[in-house]
């Protein structure tokens, strides 16, 4: 437990959100907090739902040493929180590293995303986009114009700025707990699950904003496991389009067991439901050995995803949607 949370504030909150590296490493050092989290059940002992479980109760934004005693006091009101509660990071800056795979594909595409949560990820022809390049800032508006929503990402080269917006023609959702993006109070608790500190400030309000465009035209979000859901849904998709079926930092939930099968299951996908699908996805390294083994020597995957088309790295995806990196994979 003790180095989860280590790794957690030394790799992750390190550099982005200085409050919650020193939580992590305030309790990576605190062997009477450890062993209340060691007590929990293993999904509810990760940082990010404690954290904003605490926060969510009313928890300073104030260092450990000095939040540590409120900590202890309302430990059993941080747990219910953390029970009733589960971390979806839907951020919709994640679309701007997801336009330049999607305005490659010819024709309409149907878009699946699995781990949908709110579906907010399910709109990229929906915002606008404002890409910092190595030749200058470049903008990106929806087909029908500029959006309320602007998204901002920086790419290391210029042919990474898509040059349309998908045609989008279908849009669904997989979760186990899917988020009503008109309900007050759970879009108010995926705003809590943001990261406190300057990196972070401006996706709060991006949220919201995205969240009212989801609101206005809400996607199906079908509940249920991805392993056992994805087939079914994946088959109702229109057949004279790309099924695009993605996904950001979801496998990292699974056991290995699992991402295996899931691995699988995306391999045959297309077979099993006659029609072309195209696989995203944004994952941390450590997921799949497969895709870890074709990373080219000493890539920088801190704070990054590893983009990947049908298995395949094809770019580095900053975590939170503000960077994208095809360097790496040039040929």
């Amino acid at each position: 437990m003790a180095a989860f949370y280590d790794d957690f504030g030394r790799r992750w909150a390190h550099g982005t959100s200085p409050l919650y590296e020193d939580w992590a490493l305030g309790i990576a050092r605190d062997p009477e907090v450890l062993a209340r989290l060691a007590a929990l059940p293993r999904a509810k002992q990760q940082p990010n739902l404690m954290f904003a479980a605490a926060r969510w109760e009313g928890a300073a934004l104030s260092p450990y040493h000095e939040v540590r005693p409120w900590l202890l006091e309302h430990w059993d009101r941080i747990v219910g929180t953390g029970a009733a509660r589960t971390v979806q990071t839907n951020e919709a800056n994640r679309c701007a590293t997801w336009l330049p795979p999607l305005s490659r594909i010819d024709g309409p595409v149907a878009l699946l995303e699995v781990g949908a949560a709110a579906g907010l990820c399910l709109f990229p022809d929906r915002y606008s986009v404002d890409y910092a390049t190595p030749a200058g800032r470049r903008r990106i508006d929806p087909p029908d114009g500029p959006s309320e929503v602007v998204l901002a990402c920086t790419v290391d080269e210029e042919a990474s700025v898509p040059a349309r917006s998908p045609d989008v023609v279908w849009r669904r959702g997989i979760d186990l707990d899917p988020i009503d993006s008109g309900d007050a109070d759970a879009v108010d608790w995926l705003a809590n699950l943001i990261w406190p500190g300057p990196d972070h400030d401006a996706r709060v309000a991006r949220l919201r904003a995205a969240a009212a465009i989801a609101a206005s035209d809400p996607p199906e979000i079908v509940r249920g496991d991805l392993l056992e859901r994805v087939t079914d849904v994946a088959a109702a998709a229109p057949p004279e389009a790309t099924l695009v079926v993605f996904h950001s930092a979801v496998l990292l939930y699974l056991d290995a067991a699992q991402r295996r099968r899931f691995a699988d299951i995306m391999g045959g996908l297309g077979d099993a439901i006659g029609r072309r699908v195209v696989w995203l996805s944004n994952e941390t390294t450590g997921t799949l050995d497969e895709i870890d083994a074709q990373l080219p020597p000493g890539t920088p995957t801190d704070h990054r995803f590893v983009q990947t088309w049908d298995a395949r790295p094809i770019a580095l995806a900053g975590q939170h949607g503000a960077l994208y990196e095809t360097a790496p994979f040039a040929r």
